[in-house]
């Protein structure tokens, strides 16, 4: 009997994802800019909002492995509108999925991401675009 193959971590859809990236340019000039970094891996998301008290016409620059994008993909389209506390509730959620203690229909598309919960050294870069957000949304600029 042969042993049940893992499913691929990087699958044709996964790496798809990486493409709607495009449709989120960042925007250095916008109102609340954010950052967050990788110790494990080194991925780094920089993202931008409209809006400072909430996600709107959301941006990001993304320099991370293909579940990095991935995962920033997922979040670009299901953040908008998320405030601060709507970020931080998914981040635990998601942080909850990757031990293994929540569905992945928590976010549509996320399943496509089930391939990298075991591997430990990925869960910082599915966490990075959330990070980000709450970076950005903790210290908004002036709009004038």
């Amino acid at each position: 009997m042969a042993a049940a193959r893992a499913p691929a971590l990087y699958s044709p859809k996964l790496l798809a994802l990486a493409v709607e990236l495009a449709d989120y340019p960042y925007d250095p000039a916008a109102i609340a800019c954010g950052t967050a970094r990788s110790r494990s891996c080194g991925s780094v998301i920089d993202l931008s909002s409209s809006q400072g008290d909430r996600l709107e016409t959301i941006g990001l620059k993304v320099t991370a492995c293909a579940v990095g994008q991935a995962s920033a993909a997922i979040f670009a389209r299901e953040a908008r509108g998320m405030d601060s506390a709507a970020i931080a509730r998914t981040l635990q959620s998601l942080t909850e999925w990757l031990e293994g203690e929540a569905p992945s229909s928590l976010l549509p598309r996320l399943a496509l991401l089930e391939p990298a919960r075991p591997h430990r050294g990925r869960h910082e870069a599915i966490l990075l675009p959330w990070r980000a957000a709450l970076d950005a949304l903790s210290k908004p600029r002036d709009p004038r």
